[in-house]
């Protein structure tokens, strides 16, 4: 499994003006070789290479790795579509690998190339990104981020070996109630959600006053949010891969793919519907599940929240309102989402041991 170790990067004065320099020129040779791309309809990383190679360097003053890099990153941006130009921002990420970028993990020094020359540059990183170092592998991004420089390393982490599990413990994510898993445990939104509507509020009273002291404030206050928010949902996660890892039991959770394609919602909720983040929460389940050798399901959404898992009746009036849920066929009811968390442990259930792997989510029909 690959993973990413971040680490920031604490250069003197005169490196910091090599590194922003070093981004700004390769970028402009990224542009340069997308014009050439999109002049010639050249999209392949070989043919663009073997067009742009020589110009690059002569033009930009760029070493013989950096221009195949820098060509490989336009292919890349083509890969999505070739409708339209690519253009790159002048401090965009710039991917190195071993010939230009080399790591000394124990002092805490990386060696990289810049348009000044060689660096020996001191970072900075926690105690679980300095592991991951230890397994790093391929290529590492240089990235400027609120005037600080990062690097992003790939690391190739080692799975265990599946555990043998007997049952499921299934998860119902959502928006008031980030999480509730089908024990009855509640991880309420309330604290996260009060704190976005909070920073909505602010935000838009400073941006309407438009002084340097409130641009200067909202600056500060730049991923405040998105950090809390994250950091809130590593706790869940952590927490529940630990309970399926104590009771020896597999996660299951809700393909929510599209969501917001689909669902429709009022304007007083569109802000927090866009805020929502439930695919972030299920990336951290699922690599936490596998690296605890933890399999887990992804199971089909459709009529998880309007099933009852008595009778087996699917009716839209099961569901009286966003926490209650009773059935209209036998009378059964309780707490809508936990009783949504079952529906989903109890599809998942089903699903045969070998169809884990591949991706194959349990039909609605079960």
């Amino acid at each position: 499994m690959k993973l990413t170790a971040q680490v920031k990067l604490l250069p003197s004065q005169g490196q910091y003006a090599a590194l922003k320099q070093t981004l700004e020129r390769t970028n402009q040779a990224c542009n340069f070789i997308s014009e050439q791309a999109w002049n010639t309809h050249t999209f392949g990383q070989f043919r663009l290479q073997k067009l742009t190679y020589a110009t690059t360097k002569a033009s930009f003053g760029l070493t013989a790795q950096i221009a195949v890099l820098c060509a490989k990153k336009v292919s890349a941006a083509y890969k999505l579509d070739k409708k339209t130009q690519r253009r790159f921002k002048p401090h965009g990420s710039v991917a190195f690998d071993d010939r230009i970028l080399r790591w000394y993990s124990d002092r805490q020094v990386v060696s990289i190339w810049t348009v000044d020359g060689r660096q020996k540059i001191p970072f900075a990183c926690g105690e679980r990104a300095g592991q991951l170092l230890n397994s790093r592998q391929g290529e590492s991004d240089l990235v400027y981020c609120d005037g600080s420089f990062y690097l992003f390393a790939t690391c190739n982490v080692e799975e265990p070996a599946p555990i043998d599990v007997d049952g499921v413990l299934g998860i119902d994510l959502g928006i008031k109630n980030i999480a509730v898993d089908s024990d009855g445990e509640v991880f309420s939104g309330g604290v996260v959600n009060g704190l976005r509507h909070r920073h909505r509020r602010l935000r838009v009273k400073l941006q309407s006053k438009g002084t340097k002291s409130a641009k200067r404030l909202l600056k500060a206050r730049s991923k405040k949010e998105y950090r809390f928010a994250s950091d809130t949902n590593h706790c869940i996660s952590k927490r529940l891969v630990a309970k399926a890892e104590c009771t020896k039991r597999a996660v299951a959770v809700e393909e929510l793919t599209g969501i917001r394609s689909w669902i429709k919602a009022r304007k007083p909720q569109r802000a927090t519907l866009s805020s929502w983040t439930f695919a972030q929460l299920r990336s951290f389940i699922t690599y936490k599940a596998r690296l605890a050798g933890i399999p887990v399901i992804a199971v089909d959404r459709r009529n998880t929240s309007i099933t009852c898992p008595a009778c087996g009746c699917v009716d839209r009036r099961n569901r009286r309102n966003q926490s209650t849920f009773s059935c209209v066929q036998c009378n059964f009811a309780g707490f809508a989402d936990h009783i949504a968390a079952c529906n989903i442990a109890s599809r998942a259930a089903v699903i045969p041991p070998d169809a884990v792997s591949s991706g194959i989510t349990a039909s609605s029909r079960l």
